[in-house]
């Protein structure tokens, strides 16, 4: 993890999870966003080309960080809660 990372999240209080070997665990917040969008965007159909998926998927990300309101957040979006900083 870069150092600046790890400053940024000291300073708020925030420990940093690196994980270990052999467990998934520190991946669950990961699986929360991955599951979503190949449920909802890769699997939903057929693509007919690599730049149609990589297009499709940078729009779905934004729409997650941007508009989508997260319950864990307080009905708000990642990208409000994260301009608190």
């Amino acid at each position: 993890m870069s150092i600046v990372y790890n400053q940024r999240l000291e300073e708020h209080g925030i420990s940093a999870s690196t994980g270990t070997v052999g467990d998934s665990y520190d991946n669950a917040l990961a699986e929360n966003v991955n599951d979503p969008s190949q449920e909802e965007l890769i699997h939903a159909r057929r693509w007919s080309d690599v730049v149609d998926v990589e297009i499709a998927t940078f729009e779905w990300g934004n729409w997650w960080n941007e508009s989508r309101l997260h319950q864990s957040l307080g009905y708000r979006t990642p990208a409000e809660v994260e301009a608190e900083f």
